[in-house]
């Protein structure tokens, strides 16, 4: 009796430590995992993608994130938010930006922090500027018969507005801003990017580069699709073979496809109508 009661405390044993063995082997696995935080789109609302961000950053189990950037620019204060929190994270942990067809403008702005930017040959970024382009329907509005009467309680409170022309000192306001921005804009990149600031200024004249060309002025730091910069994360977190790339599924409500699909037929009609408000294009 005493034999078998040994004999089974040996066999539960045994089984306790492969069961240890186990679950240690899953829980470096579930240590060695990488981040992949998709940017699809124009820059408007970042909650969730700040909040995804974050959520990555505390997570312990995360050892690195990568920013797949598909994005041709957006609103100025969301591109600064998504920015500052990118830049915040990769104090904690690696940053990578994979660029995928486009990452201009704002896109170029919230991969600027990033620890390691890497583009494909053809991607188009860059784009370094600001602008805001306000529609003048003065002319329809006299043809047709129709009228405004404006009541406002400041000189600059009906700034901007479409159905008059734009005075002289509405119009050296609104460029003072747009060159403050602008400044904030070149000011960051030159920072996260550690360039000389005049040559940031340079390079950042609205124009757009492709991942080749900015590979050359310093824009980017290599050439590679996702799977690429997959590797290199891997790479760089030190984790050894074939790591575990999670990413979280995107929740899209009618509300979002509606708004695109307006926004869309939009940009169709109107090619150069822009939000009245300061957008990184």
């Amino acid at each position: 009796m005493k034999k078998v009661l040994l004999s089974l405390l040996i066999v539960l044993f045994v089984l306790a430590m492969i069961s240890l063995l186990i679950v240690a082997i899953q829980g470096v696995g579930e240590r060695d995992r990488i981040a992949l935080v998709y940017v699809r789109g124009p820059i408007i609302d970042v909650r969730e993608k700040v909040k995804e961000l974050k959520e990555y950053g505390e997570d312990d189990s995360i050892r690195a994130i990568i920013l797949r950037v598909e994005s041709p620019g957006g609103a100025v204060a969301p591109s600064q938010e998504l920015y500052y929190e990118i830049k915040r994270i990769n104090e904690l942990k690696s940053v990578v930006v994979s660029m995928g067809t486009v990452a201009a403008s704002g896109g170029y702005y919230i991969s600027a922090p990033a620890e390691l930017i890497m583009a494909n040959p053809g991607t188009l970024t860059g784009s370094i500027g600001v602008i805001m382009e306000i529609p003048n329907v003065e002319g329809l509005m006299d043809k047709v018969g129709l009228k405004t009467e404006v009541i406002k309680s400041g000189r600059y409170k009906d700034m901007g507005s479409t159905l008059r022309q734009m005075r002289p000192e509405d119009r050296k306001l609104l460029q003072d801003i747009i060159d403050d921005v602008y400044s904030q804009f070149v000011n960051d990149v030159a920072v996260s990017r550690k360039m000389d600031i005049n040559k940031v200024r340079g390079l950042a004249d609205g124009r757009i580069y492709t991942g080749k060309q900015a590979l050359d002025t310093g824009l980017i730091d290599e050439l590679g699709g996702l799977e690429d910069a997959i590797r290199r994360t891997a790479e760089i977190a030190g984790i050894e073979g074939e790591p575990n790339v999670v990413t979280k599924k995107e929740k899209k409500s009618l509300w979002d496809s509606i708004e695109g699909k307006v926004a869309g037929s939009v940009s169709d009609i109107f090619p150069h109508l822009r939000l009245n408000y300061i957008i990184y294009p």
